[in-house]
């Protein structure tokens, strides 16, 4: 028996667990309790708790804005998202969220199962949520919002909620009934209230960088006044020697309106192909080794899920170091971006330092060639840009699967203003970036303050908290 995780119950134990748990991962798992503190079930210090609404979502942005699973991010949920809900105002009411509210993720992988993040009512813009996701109330005069979320990002608060997960073959899910079975540690008003502050300006830090995001955004747009989608008339007539003889395509949506205007407006700044010979980035593509090779430890494999315009989640999946010979050749670099050709097309981030992770084969990597002439930040915003997102569109219609051929992707058109605006607009999105990783370094101040108060005592995790500050 040596070396295994065992425990033997009673029957009277397993009928008085609540949801009748037999399985050898919930017994087995020890949740060790601290002597120092009182605990109470999270049950019993929410006010409330409800499933999120399930619906066919949009993204033209009919209805109201709604959060699902992947929009839950560094124990906050994020300030954008890409679907909306069209529904009622009735049904928005019931399902709308209020200052504070807790999103906890019940379904899905193992890895996101259990993702936890609150919700800051920034502006008057009226969010609703997913089915994927579960609200959380709680009572603010045992437990603050923010209190609630970092125990369930701790290690203690993971390994609780893995405990009672249920895995099967293609999704895991976690019953919140259960969750509220988890025992949580009632600290002192006091460390909470630190906890609170360091979220409060972790959200302070994140408005900025998008107000900075946006701004740099705004000055490109101002030079190059590309049209919106409505500017353009619906229909357009093409000859032969324009259209199929020239680019081998017959579908209609790839001679869409708004395309030709785009490259109207292209056409007057000087501009540049992404690839190519005379193109602005060397481009190299990874590797896609396969679900077979996924391992729980390794070298971080970075998916396109695991990849936004302003970051990299911490990849679930690892990969063998000798998955391929010299894999360390296979490590992006610094100022190298990564930009998806595979499902969610067209998303592109620059590394801020050097990786050692493997991407997948659907994220390429591109290397300015010369940054006298185009400098990696700003590329990285065009690319993230209504003028690459349109030609990515436009070189993608009509497949069941999204893919973007590496061979259109050389073929981008890249407007390459002069040093000067280019410098401003990289720095402010230098200074954006800057802002955010303030944001996560203040969240992660706060899970590990909870930690050691909870492994240690509050006296020296406020102490620890002070010197960091």
């Amino acid at each position: 028996m040596d070396g295994l995780d065992c425990r033997e119950i009673t029957l009277t134990e397993a009928l008085a667990n609540k949801d009748k748990r037999i399985d050898s991962q919930f017994w087995t798992t020890n949740i060790p309790k601290n002597p120092k503190y009182t605990y109470s079930k999270i049950g019993k210090v929410i006010l409330s708790s409800q499933y999120g609404m399930s619906i066919d979502m949009n993204t033209e942005k009919k209805g109201y804005p709604i959060f699902r699973m992947n929009e839950l991010h560094h124990m906050l949920t994020d300030l954008e998202v890409e679907k909306y809900a069209d529904i009622s105002n009735i049904e928005y009411q019931a399902f709308s969220l209020q200052n504070k509210d807790v999103l906890f993720n019940r379904t899905n992988s193992y890895e996101w199962v259990g993702r936890t993040g609150i919700y800051y009512k920034n502006d008057d813009t009226p969010f609703t949520y997913a089915s994927y996701l579960v609200k959380f109330v709680p009572d603010s005069s045992v437990i603050l919002p923010e209190y609630l979320t970092t125990f369930l990002n701790t290690e203690i608060g993971i390994k609780a909620i893995r405990a009672r997960a249920r895995q099967s073959v293609n999704q895991t899910n976690v019953n919140p009934e259960e969750v509220k079975e988890i025992e949580i540690p009632l600290l002192s008003m006091k460390l909470q209230k630190n906890i609170e502050e360091l979220f409060i300006s972790a959200n302070s830090h994140r408005l900025q960088a998008l107000d900075l995001y946006r701004k740099a955004e705004m000055i490109l747009d101002d030079i190059l006044h590309v049209p919106s989608y409505s500017a353009a008339i619906a229909h357009s007539e093409k000859s032969l020697s324009e259209s199929f003889l020239k680019s081998g395509r017959l579908d209609a949506e790839y001679y869409h309106p708004k395309y030709d205007a785009l490259f109207k407006t292209l056409s007057k700044h000087p501009t540049i192909t992404l690839g190519g010979n005379q193109g602005l980035v060397f481009i190299k593509k990874s590797i896609e080794p396969g679900s077979e090779a996924y391992l729980e430890e390794g070298i971080p494999f970075i998916r396109v899920s695991d990849v936004d315009k302003y970051e990299i989640s911490t990849p679930p999946i690892m990969l063998s170091k000798d998955i391929v010979p010299n894999i360390e050749d296979l490590y992006p670099k610094k100022d190298t971006i990564l930009l998806s050709k595979d499902g969610s097309i067209g998303i592109a981030y620059k590394l801020e330092k050097d990786m050692e992770a493997v991407t997948s084969g659907a994220l390429l990597h591109l290397t300015v060639k010369d940054s006298n002439v185009v400098l990696p930040d700003y590329l990285t915003l065009v690319l993230n840009s209504p003028i690459v997102q349109l030609q990515a569109e436009r070189d993608c219609n009509g497949a069941v699967i999204q893919h973007w051929k590496p061979s259109d992707v050389e073929k981008v058109l890249i407007p390459v203003l002069d040093m000067t605006k280019q410098r401003e607009i990289s720095d402010k999105v230098q200074e954006s970036f800057l802002l955010r990783e303030e944001s996560k370094r203040l969240l992660d101040l706060a899970v590990n303050t909870v930690e050691m108060a909870i492994e240690a005592d509050e006296e020296t995790a406020l102490l620890w908290l002070e010197a960091q500050k």
